[in-house]
C-alpha cells in the first residue's frame, strides 16, 4: 500500500499508551471515617501506642466497625514476618530478626480495650516466624488477661497458621477465645501465586480442623477474597473444604490493590454475585455468612456474629417446640 510502510516507520518509535487502571465501580465508594466513637477510640488507640489492623491493612471499613463499638487490636508489632502479596502490613526478615514483642502488652491492650468500652473485641497479630514458638504464648496471655479483666467481652481471634505447629495451636486455643478465626484467604489453585510460600492451603484448612476437634464449642470462622481470578467451581470447592473441617461462619470480600506493587485485581464482582455466594454457603450450612464487596474478615464481626447466634438459637428454639408437640 503506497505510504504504508513510511506510517509504519514513523510511528516505530512512538511510545505505547499507558495502560489505565481499571476504575473501582460506584459500590466500592466509602465515606471519610467520622464520629464520636471513631475519634475517641483512634484518640485512645495512639496515646496507648497500639497497632490495629484496621490501619495497617488501610480498610475500608473502619470508621463503620469503630463507630459501632467493634475494632481488630493488631499485637506482636507491625512487621510480618511474611510477604504474602495482597497485604499491605510491612514485612521484615525472619532470619535478621524484628524488635521483640513488647512483655507487657497483653495487659495493655486489656486494659485499652476496657477503656473503648468495645462489646467485641477481634485481636489479631503479625507472623512472627523468628520467635520460638511463633509468639502463640502471648497471644494467649493476650486473650486471657482481656477476659479476666471483662469476662462479659466477646473475644475472637484471627491468627497466623504457626507453620501448623498443632502444640502452638492447641495452646492458643486452650485460652478460649470465643471466635477462633483463621483466613484460607483464596482457592487452592491460587495459595502459590496470593500468599507467602510458607502460607499452605491444606495447612490452613488443617488449623480450622484441629480447633474444632480440640473443643466443638470454639466458633471457628475463615474468609475469602474475591476478584483475583478464581471461579466459581474453586470457590464451592473452598466452601466445601470448609465445612469438612467445621467451620461456622465464612466472609466473603473484594480483593483490593493496596499499592502497585501488590497483586492487581482481575474482576470487580458485583453486590449480585456477592449476594449469589452468601445463599450458596448458608446453604451449605455455615452458621453465619457475611458476604459483600467491602467485608472483610473482621468486618462488623460482633454484629454479624451475633446475629448469626440469634439466628442459630431461634433455630434451635423451633426444634425444641416441634420435639414438644411431638
Amino acid at each position: 500500500m503506497p505510504g504504508g510502510n513510511a506510517g509504519e516507520n514513523q510511528d516505530s518509535g512512538a511510545q505505547k499508551p499507558t495502560p489505565q487502571p481499571v476504575r473501582k465501580p460506584d459500590w466500592l465508594k466509602v465515606r471519610a471515617p467520622a464520629g464520636e466513637n471513631y475519634s475517641r477510640i483512634k484518640e485512645m488507640l495512639g496515646e496507648l501506642k497500639l497497632a490495629t489492623v484496621c490501619q495497617e491493612a488501610r480498610c475500608p471499613n473502619m470508621g463503620e466497625c469503630w463507630s459501632g463499638g467493634t475494632a481488630t487490636i493488631m499485637i506482636m508489632g507491625d512487621t510480618c514476618t511474611r510477604g504474602c502479596r495482597f497485604c499491605n502490613v510491612k514485612t521484615g526478615n525472619a532470619k535478621t530478626g524484628l524488635p521483640p514483642v513488647d512483655p507487657f502488652e497483653p495487659e495493655k491492650v486489656a486494659y485499652s480495650v476496657s477503656q473503648m468500652k468495645l462489646k467485641y473485641v477481634v485481636v489479631t497479630s503479625v507472623d512472627r516466624d523468628d520467635m520460638p514458638d511463633q509468639g502463640s504464648d502471648h497471644f494467649a496471655r493476650t486473650v486471657k488477661t482481656m477476659k479476666k479483666l471483662d469476662p462479659d467481652l466477646i473475644i475472637e481471634i484471627l491468627t497466623p497458621d504457626f507453620r501448623g505447629e498443632e502444640n502452638l495451636i492447641l495452646h492458643l486455643a486452650a485460652a478460649y477465645p470465643d471466635v477462633f478465626a483463621h483466613n484460607i484467604e483464596t482457592v487452592e489453585r491460587l495459595t502459590p501465586r496470593v500468599r507467602d510460600p510458607r502460607a499452605k492451603y491444606r495447612q490452613s484448612m488443617d488449623v480450622l480442623a484441629l480447633v474444632k476437634k480440640f473443643d466443638p464449642k470454639i466458633y471457628t470462622k475463615s474468609s475469602i477474597m474475591l476478584g483475583l481470578g478464581e471461579t466459581d467451581e474453586e470457590v464451592i470447592q473452598t466452601l466445601k473444604d470448609l465445612r469438612s473441617v467445621g467451620c461456622d461462619v465464612v466472609t466473603f470480600g473484594q480483593y483490593l490493590q493496596p499499592t502497585p506493587k501488590h497483586l492487581k485485581v482481575i474482576e470487580f464482582v458485583t453486590p449480585e454475585k456477592f449476594k449469589f455466594w452468601q445463599e450458596t454457603a448458608e446453604a451449605m450450612g455455615f452458621l453465619y455468612v457475611a458476604s459483600g464487596p467491602l467485608v472483610r474478615s473482621s468486618y462488623r464481626a460482633g454484629e454479624f456474629f451475633l446475629e448469626g447466634m440469634i439466628k442459630q438459637n431461634r433455630e434451635l428454639n423451633k426444634v425444641d417446640r416441634l420435639k414438644g408437640n411431638n
